[in-house]
């Protein structure tokens, strides 16, 4: 995930700006409205991996109380929660250390809603801004002293409960892209 040197990866999805993604996972469904508007390569980006089932069987790799919880890494796939939890590799590597195989470009600073409020959608990257691939985090609580560096893609419209009740090992079951006006 955090390899930088590579070309960045431009998404093909074809935003309309009315997404909202459908997370469900072991505890329960999240809706996120996403912002097409500001961070159109995040949005483009988590669309198009949620529409290859990316994200589908990944675990829930970080915790951290009155902060975040983050996910989306493809490592964790194949590893059983307990795993995931023991801090143990998996076949594919360490969670917290995988990705898509391509970086996309931060959009921190061209995004007028960079906001990370309590239940925000945000990438998860590496030193790099340009580090990004397929690891996000959901804000527990406002934690304004990220909007200067990490890109925020979408507010959590329904299930701020089940963000707050995930833990690591939880797992995303599946992430559907729907339309809404």
């Amino acid at each position: 995930m955090f390899g930088f040197g590579r070309e960045l990866y431009t998404p093909e999805f074809p935003v309309q700006g009315d997404e909202v993604a459908v997370i469900d996972t072991t505890k329960g469904t999240i809706r996120v409205r996403l912002d097409a508007d500001g961070a159109p390569i995040h949005v483009a980006n988590f669309c198009e991996l949620a529409t290859m089932g990316f994200y589908d069987g990944i675990k829930f790799h970080r915790y951290v109380p009155g902060f975040v919880i983050q996910g989306g890494d493809p490592n964790t796939r194949d590893m059983t929660p307990e795993d995931v939890v023991a801090g143990k590799p998996g076949p594919d590597g360490m969670p917290g250390t995988g990705g898509p195989g391509y970086c996309i470009k931060a959009e921190f600073a061209t995004n007028p809603r960079n906001s990370h409020v309590d239940g925000a959608l945000a990438m998860a990257r590496s030193q790099h801004p340009d580090s990004a691939g397929s690891q996000f985090y959901f804000c527990l609580g406002p934690q304004h002293a990220l909007d200067s560096g990490y890109t925020v893609f979408g507010t959590t419209i329904e299930g701020l409960d089940v963000i707050g009740a995930l833990r690591v090992g939880d797992e995303i079951r599946h992430v559907e892209i729907v339309h809404e006006a």
